[in-house]
């Protein structure tokens, strides 16, 4: 199915002992998308994962931590964190909702900052089973086998744009951040501008954030509103075209070469769920 609504979908809380992070998840087939909440005040533990972690700010305010590096991030804002990396979310007084993508070289659980990696990635159920009980679910603390990346990373944060009420663009506008596994865009484009691939290069995600794009993928047609998630498997045609209520403005979400060798070579992580 190539077309998704996050609210109209199951919300997850996958790790409770980690981060207070709760929202629905599009499994494709080698990145994870979601679109999260936390709860004014609300701040994840300093953790990590090696699989490799990009969040857009929708709504809110937070403060970031990406290794040693701090920063107050506003909506428009692109955080990136390269696999392993030590990080942490803080909620602003008014709450946050952002776009959260993950390769799937690893599963959507991480570890304490504290905690050496364990060699399989334990499930969400076997994660609630033990908080429920009572239990921290992580590994035992040990800092020294601790694989978590905690400086030397430089900035992380990349503001894409200043909020999303700008005026009419004049022209077709694309952002870009590129990392090894992901690639994330924000793009503005004005009524009538046109996309299409014969064969996507690379999977794709688009969230619309505002306007209308008359969709096509492969054999299926949709007209995307706000909310509204694109998913374009890796070799499908597809072409859209912004509406004459333009401008639109969105996301796109895409891997790379590199995810998906490891992905061909390796397999996905599948055991999320438990």
């Amino acid at each position: 199915m190539p077309y998704f609504r996050f609210d109209a979908m199951q919300s997850h809380h996958l790790n409770p002992h980690l981060s207070t992070t709760q929202g629905p998840v599009i499994e494709a087939a080698t990145m994870y998308f979601r679109c999260v909440t936390k709860k004014a005040g609300e701040q994840s533990r300093l953790h990590y994962h090696p699989n490799e972690f990009m969040a857009f700010l929708l709504e809110g305010e937070f403060d970031s931590i990406v290794g040693d590096e701090a920063h107050h991030v506003t909506p428009g804002t692109l955080v990136h964190i390269p696999s392993n990396a030590q990080h942490s979310f803080k909620a602003g007084p008014n709450g946050i909702r952002y776009l959260y993508l993950k390769d799937r070289t690893w599963t959507l659980i991480g570890a304490a900052a504290d905690e050496a990696l364990p060699d399989k990635a334990r499930s969400a159920t076997e994660v609630a089973r033990d908080f429920a009980a009572g239990k921290y679910p992580g590994q035992e603390k040990a800092p020294e086998q601790s694989q978590a990346i905690t400086s030397g990373l430089g900035n992380c944060h990349y503001v894409m744009c200043n909020g999303f009420n700008g005026g009419k663009p004049s022209g077709h506008h694309e952002q870009w951040v590129n990392g090894l596994n992901l690639s994330w865009a924000y793009v503005q484009s004005p009524a009538g501008y046109e996309a299409a691939e014969v064969g996507a290069a690379h999977e794709l995600l688009a969230y619309v954030v505002s306007g209308e794009i008359d969709t096509q993928v492969g054999a299926d047609r949709h007209v995307a509103c706000a909310g509204d998630v694109i998913h374009v498997p890796r070799g499908i045609e597809y072409r859209w075209r912004v509406t004459n209520r333009g401008p639109a403005r969105y996301t796109i979400a895409r891997s790379t070469a590199r995810l998906e060798e490891q992905v061909a070579k390796n397999g996905a992580a599948d055991n999320w769920r438990g």
